[in-house]
């Protein structure tokens, strides 16, 4: 069994995204090409970004800490922590509002043969 400590880990990665040029910084937690999902906790410093982006496909994001905006072309959601959302299947982006960490689960195409 494995287990992690996101509390540590969020503060990890808040550190090397406030040094960072991206102002970003994340870890894959699990995932992989034998699994069908794939997680990884992103960090954020206040104003930093995930520029416009084509969905991943079915995917969810749970903020861990500080506040963050996902936007479409159509409506926007704004999240703190323990918060969680269904990621549409649109071009989208997040802000962060605050020093912020999300984790993002991303169900993982699998090629047959």
């Amino acid at each position: 069994m494995e287990s992690q400590d996101l509390t540590a880990l969020v503060a990890e990665l808040l550190e090397d995204a406030r040094g960072a040029s991206s102002m970003r910084s994340g870890r894959t937690i699990h995932g992989g090409r034998e699994h069908h999902l794939r997680q990884t906790v992103l960090a954020l410093a206040a104003g930093g970004e995930l520029a416009d982006h084509e969905s991943p496909g079915e995917a969810t994001l749970q903020v861990l800490a500080g506040r963050v905006r996902l936007s479409t072309a159509e409506e926007s959601w704004e999240g703190g922590p323990g918060d969680y959302l269904v990621i549409p299947p649109h071009r989208h982006r997040v802000d962060a509002l605050e020093d912020a960490a999300i984790m993002l689960t991303v169900v993982v195409a699998t090629r047959e043969g």
